[in-house]
């Protein structure tokens, strides 16, 4: 069975499964090409075979969601980055990632979260602007000490 039939059957299981409802997004290209280490065309071509079925619909510009594009999306569907960087954010909240010690790295969090590395630097971005974490150049990202917390 060639390689794009099996990505889309993997992604349809996951969906019959639930771990992805109607209007949900799925992953990114980019994020699926990572995580499954195949080229970005047998990623579309996954892609493509899941909208030939009905089974999800692509808006240019903001990614590939499940069920026919009808569906109403998610209201509070997050971003693979926003996830990821709300994920991090409790991390140090709990301490897990004190602010003496730098952030993983951009390849660890890639391995950890099997994303792209866009996908890692925009969380990163993210948690810069919402005031978690600060960057020293050639040293890496550091949690902001506990006073210095956003509300």
């Amino acid at each position: 069975m060639p390689i794009y039939k099996q990505l889309a059957d993997i992604i349809r299981g996951q969906i019959e499964r639930g771990e992805f409802a109607p209007g949900d997004l799925l992953p990114s290209e980019a994020e699926l090409e990572a995580e499954y280490k195949i080229a970005r065309l047998t990623v579309r071509r996954a892609v493509r075979e899941l909208r030939d079925q009905g089974v999800a619909y692509t808006v240019q510009g903001e990614g590939t969601f499940v069920g026919p594009p009808d569906a109403p999306r998610s209201a509070d569907q997050l971003h693979r980055y926003q996830r990821i960087a709300r994920e991090l954010s409790e991390r140090i909240k709990s301490g897990e990632l004190p602010p003496n010690k730098p952030i993983p790295s951009e390849q660890t969090l890639m391995k950890d979260y099997t994303v792209a590395k866009a996908t890692i630097r925009k969380s990163m971005k993210l948690l810069r602007e919402q005031g978690w974490v600060f960057t020293v150049a050639y040293r890496g990202t550091y949690p902001v000490k506990q006073e210095d917390w956003p509300q």
